[in-house]
């Protein structure tokens, strides 16, 4: 029963898997759609923000600027969480930490490749290497942050046994 319990633990990764795999199924008018709304909608917010009156074809074509970094952003960050989610499932299964930093980012990197290689499938959509690389980046901003405070955690540790 205990063993179930700690593959319980990959659960929120295997969840995240699937809404990486949901978007990356997306037709890419689909895709291309929803990218332009949030832009839209993070334009919109920023003159809110900044209280600047934008008219619709200002805010187009700001959204149209930035629509290229939101996708990325997007890309990165969902395998940063991914990230995060299956060193914890390594983490509960109690892998020492180099091995589930490695492993982990080693499984993240290798699922953003064969995501990638899914999208050829999927109209209007393509595999690219690019791609691969921002959601690697992701990976390894999450890994290094998950080194750092591990080793943080530590330290704070020591000190306050001291």
């Amino acid at each position: 029963m205990k063993k179930i319990w700690k593959l319980c633990a990959f659960l929120p990764a295997l969840f995240m898997m699937e809404v990486i795999f949901s978007f990356s199924a997306q037709t890419g008018t689909q895709s291309g759609s929803l990218s332009h709304d949030i832009s839209v909608r993070v334009v919109e917010t920023k003159g809110r923000f900044f209280h600047q009156e934008l008219e619709k074809k200002e805010i187009e074509k700001q959204a149209d600027e930035i629509e290229f970094y939101i996708r990325k952003a997007a890309h990165m960050t969902e395998y940063a969480v991914l990230t995060l989610l299956v060193a914890f499932g390594f983490y509960v299964n109690g892998f020492r930490r180099k091995r589930w930093l490695m492993v982990g980012f080693i499984f993240c990197v290798l699922y953003a490749a064969t995501d990638e290689f899914h999208q050829s499938f999927v109209g209007g959509r393509g595999p690219s290497v690019r791609d691969v690389g921002i959601d690697s980046l992701g990976v390894l901003i999450a890994t290094i942050l998950l080194d750092v405070g591990q080793k943080l955690v530590k330290l704070l540790k020591g000190r306050r046994h001291t």
